[in-house]
C-alpha cells in the first residue's frame, strides 16, 4: 500500500491527542503500546476514515496482536469488522487473517471453512503481489482430509495458476488422490500427464517417476508373468534354474518394474531396473538354490538364496512379492518374481 500523507498526519494527531477509547478489551495485555492502540482504534471508529486507511489500521492492530500471540482478541476484532461492514472491499483479506489466527490456535477445521468461504464468496485480491485465492487453495490442500476435495482444489490450481505451481507435483498427487478413491482411469490419466514433467522433484516421493510408470504399465500390459500362489511361482522358477532355461526365466520374471541391484543400492538409481540377459550369468554351469526360503520371508514377500551364477558375484537372492495393484482385481494379490539382489543378504 502506498504511503498516504493525510492518513499519516491524522494518525500523528490522534497519537498526540491520546484520545480515549471505549475498546478496553483490546488494550489488556498491551501496556507498552496502549497509547498507540488507543489512537488506532480512534481512527477505526472515525466514520471519515477511508477504506485504505481503515485496512491499514486493522493490519496494524492485527500485527500487534499476532506479535503477542493474542489470537482470541484478533479473532474478535476481525469478526466484528466483517459483521459490521459485510460489503467492505478488504473483507477477503480480513478473513484470510482470521483463518490464519484459527490455524495458530490449532483450529484447522475452522480455518479451512474460512479459506473455503474466501474462494466461494469473494473475488480474488492481490496483496504484496500474491493472490489470496492461490494462498487459500494451498492451505486447503494441506488441511482438508477428503481426497475428492483435494482433487477439486488441485484442479483449480492447475486451471487458474499454472505459472505459479509445480505442475508435476500437482499431477502426481492428483493421481494419488484418484487412486485412493478407486477412480483408476482418472489416476491413469493424471500419471500420464505427469510423466512429461519427470524432472520435477516431488516432495517426499523420490520414487514418483518409477511409481507412475509402474502404474501405467500395470494398467496397460497383460500380466502374464504372475502366479496364483508363491508355491506355483517357485516351482517354475526352480525348474528353469535346474534346466538352465534362460528363455523360461525371462518369461517368468516380472514384465513391469523388475530390478537387479545389490543390497546397498537404491531402487530408484539409474541402473537398478535395466533388464539383462540372464544366460550371460549362467555360463559357469548349474545354478543351485536353497531348499527353503530365507527366514525373513513373510506372507507378502519372499527371498530365495541361489548361487553358482558367476565367479564375480556368485550369490543372488531372488525376490518374490505379491502384486499390489487393486486397479486390476484379477492380478491384485497374485505373486511375481520382482527382482534380484546381488551378494550375501544383509543381516
Amino acid at each position: 500500500m502506498r504511503f498516504n500523507p493525510v492518513f499519516a498526519a491524522t494518525l500523528c494527531l490522534a497519537l498526540a491527542a491520546s484520545c480515549s477509547s471505549p475498546r478496553d478489551y483490546y488494550l489488556k495485555g498491551a501496556d507498552a503500546d496502549a497509547s498507540e492502540l488507543k489512537a488506532l482504534f480512534g481512527l477505526l471508529d472515525n466514520p471519515s476514515t477511508g477504506e485504505e486507511e481503515r485496512f491499514a489500521v486493522i493490519q496494524k492492530l492485527g500485527s500487534s496482536m499476532l506479535e503477542r500471540e493474542d489470537y482470541g482478541r484478533l479473532v474478535s476484532l476481525i469478526t466484528e469488522e466483517i459483521e459490521k461492514r459485510p460489503e467492505a472491499p478488504y473483507n477477503a483479506m480480513h478473513m484470510l487473517t482470521l483463518a490464519w489466527a484459527y490455524s495458530k490456535q490449532g483450529a484447522e477445521k475452522v480455518a479451512a471453512l474460512y479459506y473455503d468461504r474466501i474462494l466461494k464468496n469473494y473475488t480474488d485480491l492481490s496483496v504484496n503481489g500474491e493472490s489470496i485465492h492461490y494462498a487459500c487453495l494451498r492451505r486447503l490442500i494441506a488441511l482438508v482430509p477428503e481426497p475428492e476435495r483435494r482433487i477439486e482444489f488441485r484442479r483449480e490450481l492447475i486451471a487458474r495458476f499454472p505459472d505459479k505451481i509445480d505442475m508435476g507435483t500437482e499431477l502426481f498427487f492428483m493421481g494419488n488422490e484418484y487412486e485412493s478413491l478407486g477412480e483408476w482411469d482418472a489416476a491413469l490419466d493424471a500419471y500420464r500427464r505427469f510423466l512429461p514433467y519427470y524432472s520435477s522433484e516431488i516432495p517426499g516421493r523420490p520414487d514418483a517417476v518409477r511409481y507412475a510408470r509402474t502404474f501405467i504399465d500395470l494398467a496397460t500390459i497383460p500380466k502374464t508373468w504372475t502366479h496364483e500362489s508363491l508355491d506355483s511361482l517357485l516351482t517354475v522358477v526352480k525348474q528353469a534354474l535346474l534346466t538352465g532355461n534362460t528363455r523360461a526365466l525371462s518369461r517368468i520374471r516380472a514384465g513391469v518394474g523388475f530390478f537387479a541391484m545389490d543390497w546397498y543400492q537404491d531402487l530408484d538409481s539409474g541402473n537398478s531396473q535395466v533388464l539383462f540377459d540372464l544366460g550371460v550369468f549362467m555360463t559357469g554351469g548349474r545354478i543351485y538354490f536353497s531348499d527353503t526360503l530365507d527366514p525373513s520371508s513373510n506372507a507378502r514377500e519372499a527371498f530365495l538364496r541361489t548361487w553358482g551364477w558367476t565367479e564375480r558375484i556368485s550369490i543372488w537372492y531372488l525376490y518374490f512379492r505379491k502384486v499390489d495393484f487393486p486397479a486390476d482385481p484379477e492380478v491384485h494379490g497374485r505373486w511375481e518374481w520382482a527382482g534380484i539382489y546381488f551378494g550375501e543378504k544383509l543381516q
